[in-house]
């Protein structure tokens, strides 16, 4: 048998509670990008808070999702609230040096505190939208709500339309375009508490069919 092709355990989600299920869910897809989203309400107050079930989805038209788990008694997490009630929010990219704001947002005040006060964070009125962008962070995607798909009575995944992107200018070549992971040096969650890194890395090309047969048959792709 291969060293690879271990026996595995089987989890049958029908069988399990949420929480085993969230375990489970949490501790395989990792690492998960993290999100951390500002936003503001209707009097323009201002909010922010991580989420890392989040991901980009399609490049044309752009779009990210994000799941927001709501309170069990049907109220609305700010962030979920604030972009129902504005149809905004910002996305920022988190690195290592962001983390500890990061986490402080990440603490369930209430809506009449200002988690980006809080954290001592720096921020600059949004171009396209009303939710502010940090400028701590390496990376911010403004965006407006595409739509808002309801699982059960308090899950949603949101669905935003990237308008633009700001990039720090040391992370990104203004005419090939080409981002620099590196200086991103973007951070991942893992399950638990814990967060990973993106410093290791490595590079692999997709081979095309061509490619691929020749270097089977022993002989270099042309």
């Amino acid at each position: 048998m291969n060293a690879r092709a271990q026996s595995h355990l089987h989890f049958d989600f029908a069988e399990l509670t949420e929480r085993q299920r969230y375990k489970l869910l949490i501790g395989t897809v990792i690492p998960r990008p993290i999100a951390f989203v500002s936003t503001v309400d209707r009097n323009g107050r201002r909010n922010a808070g991580p989420f890392s079930f989040f991901n980009v989805l399609t490049h044309d038209p752009a779009i990210v999702a994000i799941g927001v788990e709501n309170y069990d008694d049907m109220r609305f997490k700010d962030t979920a609230r604030n972009i129902r009630e504005t149809g905004e929010f910002t996305v920022h990219i988190v690195d290592e040096a962001l983390v500890k704001q990061m986490e402080i947002c990440a603490i369930k005040f209430g809506p009449e505190v200002d988690e980006i006060a809080e954290a001592g964070l720096t921020t600059v009125p949004g171009l396209n939208v009303r939710s502010p962008r940090i400028l701590e962070a390496p990376a911010a995607l403004e965006c407006k709500r595409y739509m808002t798909l309801e699982l059960g009575h308090a899950r949603e995944i949101i669905l935003g339309e990237v308008l633009g992107v700001f990039v720090r200018e040391d992370a990104v070549d203004r005419e090939s375009l080409h981002v620099d992971q590196v200086k991103m040096d973007a951070i991942g969650r893992m399950g638990g508490h814990t967060y990973t890194s993106t410093k290791e890395q490595f590079d692999i090309k997709t081979l095309s069919v061509a490619e691929w047969r020749n270097g089977k048959n022993g002989s270099s792709a042309p």
